[in-house]
This record gives structure tokens, C-alpha cells and sequence, in this order.
């Protein structure tokens, strides 16, 4: 099934993308809370993410959390509007003073090195995004007068609070039915949800959701579907295994258009095969292969595979060259430090086409 997008005149907001944003607290370089005198504020999210990217690429851009009126809150905001992304619809709580409640989540997040994987540890209990109820946001103003032609979310949102599941639920028909398309990234964070809730939450949500993006545990932990003959924790790369999986979701979900799968294959905590594939209107397609790519900081990098390959198809690409936009916006922003895209849409489009690293004087 292909997909239709709204037309850009008829919107205000090329995508708008729903989830909590955080302040990332990490050491310099590759060192260990427990012992940095320093440390580096970032700010990000899995759903932000792609927003955020979006925006530095050209497109417009919303984004729809929860914040508080503290300094902490104002860091996220002035992220997102450095970059011209859409506040108006984020849900604003009056800073208590202590945080008992509406809180900024936190996370600090070690860079691994070496045979040291990376590691993030949550402080974001009770957050503002994890409080916001259904009804707050105006879905109708949103999709219907402002008009939105993308809405991304996912898993993280999801696994907040019994609140954020009615909201995305809200969130995910409105789109619908307002002929906006869904991209659901499934994003499976044990430490926030078991297997069992995610998979009970995220199935009623299916029928509204035109993308689906994921790796391998994503699809096995948020859908319950085996990617047979791989171990995840391996991190093995078989094409052929992971195709299987996608063809019995889209023929168990009609109404999938668009499924998104990384590739990664982890040798060192700076060192990963990386790739992806794509399914689209019965067609697989697979994307450019880095091997041995060389990272500085892999967390976000598969948002910014997702908003590489939903650039690609906002802005009119041919289906192959949508996976590969992925692939390498993936694989640039992992050479960044922070969460979000540092990445120019030149630099984006030669290693997309396949450019070198050669410098360039």
C-alpha cells in the first residue's frame, strides 16, 4: 500500500512528533559518573529527536511534551526553538519548586569504549511529559486546522505512565483521521516497561499506524514477533531473517505502509556494522552498509536513521534513496556527541549518494 502524504500547502507542519524531552547529563569523553568532576548538558529524546532533525534539514517542525517553568525547562525549549521547532502545543506546568512533581527528566549516560558498552541511567520519575492526561493537547486544532502531514511518536512516549498511553492513543487516531500519516518507532526501554505491557499496549495501536520503526528486539519485545535464527544480543546482520519477520507483520497489519528496520552488528563500543532495511508497498529495499563505522556516541542513532528516511519521503524521494538517507543520517549523527542531529543537509545528501569522508579544503 503506498503511502499518500497531505499536501505541504494544506499544513502548517510538515511533522509534528510527540514524547518526552530530557536533559543529558554525561561525563567528558568516555568517562564514569561515579567519578567525573564535569559534566556535559545535552538535550534529547526519541520522539524529539526526529523533530529536531527535521528542522536543521529544512522542513517544519513541531514537537508536543511536557516541561515546567524552572530553568531545567527552559534548556529544553530553547534547544528546540534554536533550531525553529514548534512549541505551541506543549503542555507548560508551573515549577513547584522541588520537584515533587512535573519534573525535567534526567538521564546520565556513560559513553562506552572499548569492550565497555554504553550505558544510560534514568532519573525521570514524575516528569511533566509523564503527567499530561488526555484531553490536554487539541488534536482537532492541531491536525485538522493547523494541519499536520506526519505525526511520529513511539514506545518511550508510551511506557511513561498509564496517562501517556491514553494520550498516544488519542494522538494516534486524531492523526488518522485526519488523513495525517502515523510513524510509530517501537523503541523497546526495559527500564521503563515490561514486554507483556508493551505488547498489550502497543497492539490496539497498530491499526492507526502507517510506519513502523525498529530493530530486531523492538519487534520481538513491543509486538512479540521472533526474528527467527538471531540472537539479538549478537547482534548478527541476517537480512534474510529479518525480512521474514517484516513480511508476517504487514500481512497480520494490512494497513502498514512503511517498515523501518536498523542493522546493527556491535564489534567494540565505538566500532559497529551498521545498516537497515526497508519495506515499502511490497517491496524490500536495502540500505547503504557502513562496516566498522567508527562512532563517538551511539545513542541516537536510530532516530536519526528515522528521520533520514522520513526526510526522504516528505520531501519526494524514490524509496531506495529514502533508506539511504536513513542509513547515513544514522551513521553521521553517531559521530556527534548528544542525542540530537548536529548534522547539515549537504553533508547529509553526499554520504547519502555515496560520498567519501575526503576533507574538504
Amino acid at each position: 500500500m503506498a503511502m499518500k502524504l497531505r499536501p505541504a500547502k494544506d499544513c502548517a507542519f510538515d511533522l509534528v512528533s510527540l514524547g518526552e524531552t530530557m536533559i543529558r547529563l554525561s561525563p567528558p569523553g568516555y568517562g564514569r559518573v561515579e567519578f567525573t568532576p564535569t559534566l556535559e548538558v545535552w538535550v534529547g529524546g526519541g520522539e524529539y529527536n526526529v523533530s529536531y532533525a527535521l528542522s536543521r534539514l529544512g522542513l517544519r517542525t513541531g514537537w508536543i511534551g511536557g516541561v515546567n517553568t524552572s530553568p531545567m525547562g527552559s534548556i529544553v525549549m530553547n534547544h528546540a526553538r534554536a533550531v525553529g521547532v514548534d512549541v505551541s502545543h506543549v503542555v507548560v506546568r508551573k515549577y513547584d519548586g522541588v520537584g515533587k512533581k512535573d519534573r525535567i527528566g534526567l538521564n546520565f549516560t556513560e559513553v562506552g569504549t572499548g569492550r565497555r558498552a554504553s550505558t544510560t541511567l534514568y532519573d525521570r520519575g514524575h516528569s511533566a511529559t509523564a503527567g499530561i492526561q488526555p484531553g490536554e493537547i487539541n488534536w482537532k486544532k492541531l491536525f485538522n486546522e493547523q494541519g499536520v502531514r506526519w505525526l511520529h511518536t513511539g514506545g518511550i512516549f508510551a511506557a511513561l505512565s498509564e496517562s501517556t498511553r491514553a494520550v498516544v492513543a488519542e494522538a494516534v487516531k486524531a492523526a488518522h483521521e485526519a488523513g495525517t500519516i502515523v510513524s510509530y518507532d517501537l523503541n523497546f526501554r526495559s527500564k521503563l516497561w515490561s514486554s507483556k505491557e508493551a505488547i498489550a499496549t502497543t497492539k490496539p495501536l497498530v491499526p492507526y499506524i502507517d510506519c513502523l520503526i525498529g530493530n530486531e528486539e523492538d519487534f520481538q519485545k513491543v509486538l512479540g514477533y521472533e526474528v527467527e535464527g538471531v540472537d539479538v544480543e549478537k547482534g548478527e546482520m541476517d537480512t534474510v531473517a529479518f525480512k521474514a519477520m517484516v513480511t508476517r507483520v504487514v500481512k497480520d497489519y494490512p494497513n502498514i505502509k512503511v517498515v523501518g528496520t536498523t542493522l546493527r552488528n556491535v564489534k567494540t563500543a565505538l566500532v559497529n556494522d551498521w545498516s537497515a532495511i526497508m519495506w515499502h508497498d511490497g517491496t524490500f529495499f536495502d540500505g547503504l552498509k557502513f562496516d566498522n563505522l567508527e562512532i563517538e556516541d551511539r545513542v541516537g542513532g536510530g532516530d536519526g536513521f528515522a528521520s533520514g528516511f522520513i526526510y526522504g519521503f516528505l520531501t519526494g524521494q524514490e524509496p531506495q534513496q529514502c533508506v539511504n538517507t536513513g542509513v547515513a543520517h544514522g551513521a553521521m549523527l553517531m559521530s556527534t556527541r548528544g542525542d540530537s542531529s548536529m548534522i547539515t543537509l549537504e553533508e547529509l545528501m553526499h554520504v547519502a549518494g555515496g560520498g567519501s569522508a575526503r576533507i574538504k579544503r
